[in-house]
């Protein structure tokens, strides 16, 4: 019998469910100094970008992102490799390659054995080793729930950074990853989710999303950003407001985990699909008569999630088949920008 208890029983949220709801981090970064004072800080806080972005040359920005939760998974080394891929992530959406990281731990050392915690450290260490990066030191503390993430540093040419608010009218936009990590997560904690539906959501989680590099180098590719915790509405308004656009999203296109539609009409989903709802519901239109499990998929957090890209009309085709080249097979076409009142119509 198992005399250690399960990681995500030490936690009162997982994976990205654990940010805080975007009204909060408004209010909370509200009056912060403008970051223009600096005038080779490309990319601060002033659009939710992914990560920060400073100019060193004409020919290199410097890449800079932490990201760090609690465990949405038991298996101690599945929680490092997705915490991992989840960081890592944030330099792929800006248009960067990865350098080096840095990793961030807090533990519950009364609670967890140490091979449970080494097993969490190697996990990490496995995921940047794939991406070509070492683990290159961190910081540790003695913390009432499990902590694990990465702070990233990343490289890029100042014509390749994508910003999440570039995106022009007529773009079309494709997602890379299927979305239903939240409702996964939600079915893990009650012990609903068989083997087949963890080792398809590990999977997702742990795919690099590498690919983003390689669509910086595209001049028809506008603007990326990567879906995580405040699903697929939230950081489709963040494109939406930098780039002053309508998104239309179809419902019918956006990709999802195999039990993820099953799973949300059973009524599983995480609080924070309810916060971010109620942070930007505002700024959505959504279909007359929308089912909430619908919504539920449209607002679920997404730990290590996908791409969200915005593409010329024109290369949206060879774009995609790109994407699902570089190993993910979910990619499809999900909407398109259009000039109107920053906000989101689901179709």
């Amino acid at each position: 019998m198992n005399e250690h208890p399960r990681l995500t029983s030490l936690a009162h949220g997982g994976g990205c469910g654990c940010k805080l709801a975007p009204s909060v981090l408004r209010e909370l970064l509200a009056g912060q100094p403008v970051a223009q004072a600096f005038p080779q800080l490309l990319v601060g806080t002033e659009t939710s970008d992914d990560a920060a972005v400073w100019q060193v040359d004409d020919n290199t920005c410097v890449i800079a992102t932490t990201d760090f939760f609690m465990p949405m998974v038991d298996n101690p080394r599945d929680f490092g490799r997705i915490a991992a891929t989840n960081a890592i992530s944030d330099i792929y959406a800006m248009g960067g390659r990865p350098i080096m990281a840095l990793a961030i731990l807090g533990m519950p050392v009364d609670k967890l054995p140490a091979d449970q915690i080494r097993q969490i450290l190697e996990g990490g260490r496995e995921i940047c080793a794939e991406a070509g990066i070492p683990v290159a030191g961190g910081h540790s503390i003695d913390a009432p729930e499990p902590i694990y993430g990465l702070a990233v540093i990343g490289l890029c040419h100042p014509s390749e950074l994508r910003r999440n608010a570039d995106a022009k009218p007529g773009d079309v936009l494709i997602l890379t990853k299927g979305l239903g990590v939240g409702i996964y997560s939600a079915a893990i904690k009650k012990n609903a989710l068989d083997e087949a539906g963890l080792a398809e959501m590990v999977a997702s989680t742990t795919t690099l999303n590498r690919v983003g590099s390689d669509l910086s180098k595209r001049a028809d590719v506008h603007a990326i950003t990567d879906v995580t915790g405040f699903g697929i509405l939230g950081h489709g308004l963040e494109i939406a407001r930098g780039a002053g656009l309508r998104l239309h999203l179809d419902l019918a296109r956006l990709p999802l985990l195999t039990r993820a539609a099953e799973l949300a009409q059973a009524e599983f989903f995480t609080g924070a699909s309810t916060r971010n709802w109620a942070a930007y519901g505002a700024e959505v239109i959504l279909p007359q008569g929308l089912a909430d499990w619908q919504r539920n998929l449209l607002t679920d957090p997404q730990t290590s999630g996908g791409l969200l890209v915005a593409c010329a009309p024109e290369a949206a085709a060879d774009v995609l088949q790109q994407i699902r080249s570089a190993g993910f097979p979910l990619a499809a076409i999900v909407g398109r920008a259009e000039a109107g009142s920053a906000g989101i119509t689901v179709d």
